[in-house]
């Protein structure tokens, strides 16, 4: 029976000081600091002379004053349905005649390159073209793999891009144009 309560007493004190919680040390809050207050802000307003006026010398006119511009009316307004319409006079006055410069309607084109030079540059365009579709005319479309038909496709698409960009006289697009569509045919030539 001894041996029972020596057992008993070992297993119950093993299992209170399992039951027993840890408890970490408490550290005591450290003291708060104490932040002063900002100094108080002294802002001296400066005034600024007035600058004296402009006069103009008495040896030139006073410059001419732009009178200011209308503002525009607000969009939700409405605007008078018929408005009386300025006399005309009966016999207007005949327009002063024009050289034939001033005539000529404006070109639609920015044109980048100069006149001089635009037959050359075309010729250049059209030969890279010609030599385009001669190396892609050598090339039997049939044999090639797929990524081979992409772009034997592409250099034929490039190829219709620069000639209608030469037509609408976009020379800078077009010789771009051309050089990918040669560059394409001669790899592909070249396989």
């Amino acid at each position: 029976m001894k041996i029972f309560l020596a057992l008993v007493l070992i297993v119950g004190g093993a299992v209170a000081a399992g039951c027993t919680k840890a408890q970490a040390k408490v550290v005591p809050d450290p003291p708060a600091l104490e932040v002063p207050m900002p100094p108080p802000r002294n802002v001296e307003a400066t005034e600024q002379p007035e600058p004296p006026p402009v006069v103009a010398p008495p040896d030139e006119p006073p410059a001419p004053v732009a009178p200011p511009r209308p503002r525009p009316a607000p969009a939700n307004t409405q605007r008078p349905e018929s408005r009386p319409e300025p006399a005309r006079p009966e016999n207007p006055a005949p327009e002063p005649s024009r050289p034939a410069d001033e005539t000529r309607a404006p070109s639609d084109t920015l044109q980048t390159t100069p006149a001089v030079r635009q037959a050359q540059v075309v010729r250049t365009i059209q030969d890279t073209l010609s030599r385009a579709s001669t190396n892609l005319n050598s090339v039997d479309y049939r044999v090639l793999n797929n990524d081979a038909k992409t772009q034997y496709d592409q250099a034929k698409r490039f190829i219709s891009q620069a000639q209608d960009a030469l037509r609408e006289r976009n020379l800078v697009f077009a010789a771009n144009l051309a050089e990918k569509a040669n560059t394409l045919a001669s790899q592909l030539s070249g396989r």
